[in-house]
């Protein structure tokens, strides 16, 4: 079990390389292979994991670049197993979504070799180099695959993203210098009483939140995300919704709350104010689209809002009681698992309907329920559970979330309920628009859900349906790892 980790991380890589000397026929069966391989990988380590341990486990640390601290030093604790089964979960989802060619295999196999490292590695060096290379297969998909205006979106997101790496990259030199280590444990261990202090302090401060939150993306650093995902392919989408922007908000919690506690404590009304717009705007931004995918879009900014809600309600100036803190951590955890799956349901759904029609304007179809019952019948479980529906997985985080906020950021937590009025408008404007009326003559040919796609489907409402009503499995996993962050920021 000593190289369980590594051998997750290269088997990606591995199959990549595979990929590209197959016949071009062969790719897509090959990858899927590679991506069962992958989670039965991630389930043994889910197995060997210790659930009432709280701190680092299955750690391999090897010496790589004395010179300079950097160490291949690879470990999980709760958050990082979660994430690393949520990836495992999203690919094969991701590749079942659409017929693709060799070289669009590969590259997401890349993509899944730099997730699994970014969500595993424990020094900032080995981090940042998995970090950034998440960047390079991300572009070219969206580059060379990509819808209309595909140059434009993939020029702005990688300048973006890549804009957001640069401070922080010159943050961490500078921590580096002060402090001589490049570890993640370490550094939390200084920032208890004061990593950096003065305006050095405040400037890696700001360095590391700039990169952190372009990624997240947290308003006003979102206007990249709505161009990325309506012109990527659905798969790629579908990755970038459920897994990529997952890295920002892991970013958060592994770097920026343990290793800045006070600033975070001072500038906090002011980033509660950011998670407000982001999730009352994203809403409100959704609210106005007609096209189907930059809805989800803007809704996926508003779901990740109240994951960034919690965390700042959290670390928020005043009295923080111990259980609201554990509560509004949960929350987090599971709304991040939560989202990745049901925003990647979404954007699968708007490519079957864009598939059958070759549209996607939310006045494009009309009547669907008439023609198409299982295809509306599953995609209304998936914006039920993105609405927050009990009985759903999406109620258990936001409740969760929300029960944890209100005790410590009341105005705050109570204006960011509008946006869960404002996206159950969103919806139900959608559900009538698509599925109600009169049949549209456009849409009479439609076929219902064919029997590759009810199993790839089906599996994932079931789970939607599993957390909803059993979520403690999930639970589990990140328990000891939420008691032992509430204490720290306590």
């Amino acid at each position: 079990m000593a190289h369980l980790i590594t051998a997750l991380i290269l088997l990606p890589l591995a199959g990549a390389f595979f990929i590209s000397i197959v016949p071009r026929n062969y790719a897509r069966p090959f990858a899927l292979g590679f991506n069962a391989l992958s989670a039965v990988i991630a389930l043994a380590l889910w197995q060997n994991f210790d659930t009432a341990g709280a701190g680092l486990q299955l750690v391999e640390r090897h010496a790589w670049i004395p010179a300079i601290g950097a160490e291949y030093l690879v470990g999980i604790d709760g958050l990082s197993l979660l994430l690393v089964l949520l990836t495992s979960l999203i690919f094969p989802f991701a590749f079942l979504a659409q017929r693709m060619d060799r070289g669009f295999c590969a590259l997401m196999l890349v993509m899944q070799f730099a997730l699994y490292g970014t969500f595993t590695a424990q020094n900032f060096v080995l981090w940042f180099l998995f970090y950034e290379m998440s960047l390079i297969p991300a572009f070219l998909l969206i580059k060379i695959w990509g819808g209309e205006n595909r140059d434009r979106a993939a020029t702005k997101f990688f300048l973006y993203t890549f804009m957001g790496s640069v401070p922080m990259l010159l943050a961490f030199l500078g921590i580096y210098f002060a402090k001589g280590t490049f570890d993640f444990a370490a550094l939390a261990n200084l920032g208890k009483t004061g990593l950096v202090t003065g305006n050095f302090g405040w400037l890696a401060f700001a360095g590391i939140f700039l990169g952190l939150a372009v990624k997240v993306p947290l308003y006003p650093f979102h206007t990249w995300l709505p161009d990325a995902y309506e012109t990527a392919p659905t798969g790629v989408s579908m990755v970038l919704t459920g897994v990529l922007s997952k890295m920002g908000v892991y970013g958060f919690v592994r770097l920026l709350l343990p290793l800045f506690p006070n600033e975070i404590r001072i500038l906090a009304p002011w980033l509660l104010g950011l998670a407000v717009c982001s999730i009352v705007f994203a809403a409100l931004a959704a609210w106005a689209q007609s096209d189907l995918k930059r809805m989800v879009a803007y809704l996926s900014v508003n779901h990740l809002g109240y994951c960034m809600l919690g965390l700042f309600a959290v670390t928020a100036t005043g009295v923080r009681p111990l259980p609201e803190m554990q509560a509004a951590l949960s929350g987090v955890f599971l709304q991040i698992f939560n989202h990745g799956i049901t925003a990647a349901a979404l954007f699968y759904f708007v490519g079957l309907l864009e598939q059958r029609r070759g549209l996607r304007g939310i006045d494009d179809f009309g009547g669907l329920m008439q023609r198409t019952p299982l295809l509306c019948g599953w995609m209304s479980v998936a914006m039920f559970s993105s609405l927050g529906l009990p009985g759903l997985n999406g109620f258990i985080g936001e409740f969760l979330i929300f029960k944890g906020s209100f005790a410590v950021a009341a105005s705050f937590t109570a204006v960011a309920a509008l946006g869960l009025l404002v996206t159950a408008i969103v919806f139900m404007r959608a559900m009538q628009a698509l599925f109600s009326g009169p049949l549209a003559e456009s849409c009479s040919a439609f076929s219902d859900l064919r029997a590759n796609e009810k199993w790839t489907v089906v599996p994932v409402a079931l789970l939607m349906f599993a957390i909803g009503i059993a979520p403690q499995f999930i639970l589990n996993i990140f328990n000891a790892t939420v008691i032992q962050m509430a204490r720290l920021f306590a």
